[in-house]
This record gives structure tokens, C-alpha cells and sequence, in this order.
């Protein structure tokens, strides 16, 4: 049992900042002995990243609500997964209730119904939501090597097709821009352009056809095109001061984990490319709430993990934080883990080998514990309890406090479906990203490439049809038709110049225009009807 006295007195001291700082709860020093001590996160810290975690149901997604609406009204605009749904209550004032007043009060917070403002976004439209799109360019081979599921040796495969296209002029906007360049490369007009690459044999390339045909069909296709999402969009604020708080809702998708969470690790991505360097600054530019990490991290390549953990260690000194929300520490790799300064763990259930192992593995990551077993009280947490510890203003790691946390001032819930779909009618972003674009890219160059080869071959057959024939000779005197044919004879056969006329007639030729059209549709819709 530790000494309440003595704990009490060192998380005091350790969690009494002198700047601005998120609230997160008062100290409890065993399951009934509340004390007025606060734990609080700085915010200049939130910029050296965090973790929130926990098994299922034990609060994680109100402790991310609870920081999201500290940062906003601080003026820290908020980017955040909605995975369930439950973040569009952000938008609106949360209702009181006995519960909520008792949890209020015990915690010493001034409780009151409050909203937020929020902006609610959906990859390709998928969902509710003003439509996030990426160009497949963009996005990159590692990236969508992850979502597509590929080996090592496929992966590297995909950066070839990549810097085929970027050599060749081919500009990959979306899906079927990636894949007619594949299917072009597996085409005998394609093939000896294939070997040029080295290293892309044709069973590969057809692989990764296949995925992209496969991955099409679940819908994804919406995802990648244009007019591309611009990160700076994500760093408003209202005219009040608040941060803006972006929402994408990932409820309908979450039977397609690696495209979210892909999806997710490109926009950090892309932020790390777009913002200038800022070093340390007393609050970040943008808070990045990254859920259900685990998803991002099961089965990645080596390179992923690499890009990763590259990501997060140099976007810091762009003002920008990461607090990454999954169900266990150990879900996220190592030399990620190792970057995240603030951690806020709910209960972890020990209940297998497994599940035990995880736990010890836990335990041995935090700074010294004042309580006697930190693994006990992290199996014994109760909803709404964390085991905490943050790095404090000079960058130490503060003592571990096991913490009652507050409670969001917004709905507990999803918003109204009719408030949400009002919230997209009115967002500036809506005229902007709500009109998908398909402007000349690789599939249609590829098309004309065809549709123009398909026309010097038409007139090269031409060309050699006249050349087979005889010399002109004069033309015969013209006869008079007969009146009536007779009965059961067949029409006399024509000059051999019927050929050239009707190769070089305009209907020919649009004969030939269309079924090269055709044959181009046929090549890269790869069999899709």
C-alpha cells in the first residue's frame, strides 16, 4: 500500500506546471481515496506525442473527446478518427445527468453543456461527411503496397510501376489510372517497355492487378482521385479563437481497417511535406489523434515501419503532435513507442498468457511507481480511470498517477443525423472537395496511345492493300443498267479497287476509330462489366 501522504505530495510536485495545461482528473491513491491533487498534460508537450490505451469499453474514446475539446477551446485545431461514430456529439452540447454531475464534482470540474466547432469529413464520401480524396501518385507505393496487402518483393514491384509512370509521363490520379499503366505493361505493345524495369516479372504485375481490381471492388476507388484534400485546411480556427476539430467518420469502414488507417498515416505524411519547420512552440499547430492504431501496425512491411516511425519522430518539429489510441502499448512498435512522451493508460485485462505477458511488458515501460503493484491497479482500473504519466516542461517524465478523469462537456453520443448532414451542407470545405474531378490522366493517354496505334495499323493495312492490287487501268465504258435481274442469279463480282474505296471511304474509318475505343475499354477495365 503506498503512503497517501507521500504520494499526494509527489505527483503535486510533479504535475505543477507553470503554462497552460489540459486537465485531466484529480489523483486517487488507492480504488476509494480521492485526492484534490490535479494531473494535467502540458500542452507545449503535446507536441512530443502521446498514447492512449486500453481494452474495450474502458473510456478511451472519452478521455480522446476530453482532450479534444481542452485543445480547441486553447485554439489548437484537433484532427481525429471517428471510427464509431461517437465524436459528432463534439458538435453538440453534451446533456447533463446525475452521473455526469456526481463524476463532475468529485473531480473538482465546473460542469457545463458545451459544443464545439466541428468539421465532419469521409474518405471518398464514404459515410457522412465532405469527401476526403488523394491522388494515387500521392498516396505512393508504400503506402498502398500496405493497403493492397503485398510481400516485399510486390512492394518493391509497385515502386517500379510507379517510376515507370513518372518517366513516362503518366500521371496516376486515381485507380484506373494505376491500372491501366499495369495492364498496359502486361500488353504485347507494354511488354518489351515491361523489361526495362528489371526486376517486375509478369506473374508480379499481374498480382498487383488483381489486388487493385479487388480492391476497386470494395469501394475504394472513391478514395483516390481529385480535387486532392490540402492539409493546410486541417489548421483553422473560428473567428472566436477555438481550434476547428476535424472529424473523419470511419464507421463504414471499418471492415476496410488498413485503407483507414493508411489513409491516416498519409495525411500525417503529408503534413510533415506541407508545414514549415517550427521547433519547439508553447502550443501545437495541430494535435493528431491517430485511433485504432493497432490496425495500422499488424502485418506492415519493414519499409512501413520504417516511414513510420521516420513520421513520427521528425513531424514534431513541425508543431505538430500525435497521440496514438489502441488497446495495448505493445501493439505499437518499439521505436514508435519510444518517441511518445505523454501516456494515459486505461485497464488492460489480464486473462490469458498473452494477455499477461502484454501487462508485464507494460508495467516495465513506466518511470518509477510510488504504488506498490502498478500491474494490480492497471487490471483493477475502473471506466473512466487511467494510469498516467506525461513528460513535464522540462521534458522528464512526471511521477505515475492513477487518475479519475474528467468528463466531456459535449454529447456522449453521435450528433442527430439531421444536425451532421447540416454541419456538411454549411462547411466552407464543402464547394471545394464536394465535386470530384477527372481530368486528362493515364488511362486516357494510354487510351489515345491505342486508339492511335490502332489507326496506323488500319492505314498501313490500307497502304498495303493498294499496293497488292493491279495497276489502274481506264475505267470501262458505262453500261446501261438492266431493268430486272434474272431470277436465281448472283450478283457479278466487284473490281478489285472496291477495297481502296471502301478503306479510304470516312465510314471505314470510323468503323476502325470505334473499335479501337472499344478494344482500349476492354484492356483497362480488365474484364470488369
Amino acid at each position: 500500500m503506498a503512503d497517501p501522504d507521500q504520494l499526494a505530495a509527489t505527483v503535486a510536485a510533479g504535475y505543477g506546471f507553470e503554462g497552460p495545461a489540459l486537465e485531466l482528473g484529480r489523483l486517487l491513491v488507492d480504488a476509494d481515496t480521492l485526492t484534490e491533487v490535479p494531473v494535467r498534460i502540458p500542452i507545449a508537450m503535446l507536441n512530443r506525442h502521446g498514447l492512449v490505451a486500453g481494452a474495450t469499453g474502458t473510456g478511451k474514446t472519452k478521455t480522446l473527446q476530453l482532450l479534444a475539446e481542452q485543445l480547441s477551446a486553447a485554439g489548437v485545431p484537433v484532427f481525429a478518427a471517428d471510427v464509431k461514430g461517437d465524436l459528432s456529439g463534439m458538435a453538440s452540447p453534451g446533456e447533463e445527468s446525475p452521473k455526469v454531475v456526481e463524476r463532475a464534482a468529485s473531480v473538482g470540474q465546473q460542469w457545463s453543456p458545451a459544443a464545439y466547432p466541428v468539421e465532419l469529413l469521409a474518405i471518398g464520401g464514404i459515410g457522412t461527411g465532405v469527401p476526403l480524396r488523394v491522388t494515387v501518385s500521392a498516396f505512393g507505393p508504400i503506402l498502398l503496397a500496405k493497403v493492397l496487402d503485398l510481400n516485399d518483393t510486390q512492394e518493391s514491384s509497385l515502386g517500379l510501376v510507379f517510376h515507370y509512370a513518372d518517366q513516362a509521363g503518366l500521371p496516376l490520379l486515381d485507380l484506373a489510372d494505376l491500372r491501366a499503366v499495369v495492364a498496359h505493361l502486361l500488353s504485347d505493345e507494354g511488354r518489351a517497355e515491361l523489361k526495362t524495369l528489371g526486376g517486375l516479372s509478369t506473374a508480379t504485375a499481374g498480382v498487383i492487378l488483381r489486388e487493385l481490381v479487388a480492391l476497386e471492388a470494395q469501394g475504394a476507388g472513391a478514395f483516390f482521385g481529385e480535387p486532392e484534400l490540402d492539409t493546410v485546411d486541417l489548421l483553422r480556427t473560428t473567428e472566436d479563437g477555438r481550434g476547428v476539430v476535424s472529424l473523419v467518420e470511419l464507421a463504414e469502414l471499418q471492415d476496410r481497417p488498413a485503407m483507414f488507417s493508411t489513409f491516416l498515416l498519409w495525411l500525417l505524411a503529408d503534413l510533415f511535406h506541407d508545414l514549415p519547420e517550427v521547433g519547439d512552440i508553447d502550443r501545437p499547430k495541430l494535435v493528431f489523434f491517430f485511433d485504432e492504431a493497432h490496425l495500422l501496425f499488424r502485418d506492415a512491411s519493414k519499409a512501413f515501419l520504417e516511414q513510420v516511425a521516420q513520421t513520427v519522430r521528425l513531424i514534431r518539429s513541425k508543431g505538430v503532435g500525435v497521440v496514438f489510441v489502441t488497446q495495448s502499448p505493445t501493439d505499437v512498435p518499439d521505436e514508435v513507442l519510444a518517441q511518445l512522451g505523454s501516456r494515459i493508460q486505461h485497464q488492460l485485462r489480464a486473462h490469458t498468457p498473452n494477455d499477461a505477458k502484454a501487462l508485464k511488458a507494460t508495467v516495465s515501460t513506466y518511470p518509477h511507481s510510488g504504488y506498490d503493484d502498478l500491474g494490480r491497479v492497471i487490471t483493477g482500473l475502473g471506466i473512466g480511470e487511467a494510469v498516467v504519466t506525461v513528460m513535464d516542461e522540462r521534458g522528464a517524465p512526471t511521477p505515475v498517477a492513477w487518475t479519475r478523469l474528467r468528463a466531456p462537456q459535449s454529447l456522449m453520443a453521435p450528433s442527430d443525423p439531421a444536425a451532421q448532414a447540416a454541419l456538411v451542407a454549411a462547411s466552407p470545405l464543402r464547394e471545394k472537395y464536394g465535386t470530384a474531378v477527372d481530368r486528362d490522366s493515364a488511362r486516357e493517354r494510354l487510351a489515345a496511345r491505342l486508339e492511335e496505334g490502332a489507326r496506323k495499323a488500319a492505314e498501313e493495312r490500307a497502304a498495303e492493300a493498294r499496293a497488292a492490287g493491279a495497276e489502274p487501268v481506264e475505267p470501262e465504258p458505262r453500261r446501261r443498267k438492266p431493268a430486272r435481274k434474272p431470277a436465281g442469279r448472283r450478283a457479278p463480282q466487284r473490281e478489285p479497287d472496291l477495297v481502296r474505296d471502301v478503306v479510304e471511304s470516312k465510314v471505314f474509318r470510323d468503323v476502325m476509330r470505334t473499335a479501337a475505343r472499344e478494344i482500349a475499354r476492354g484492356v483497362f477495365r480488365t474484364g470488369r462489366r
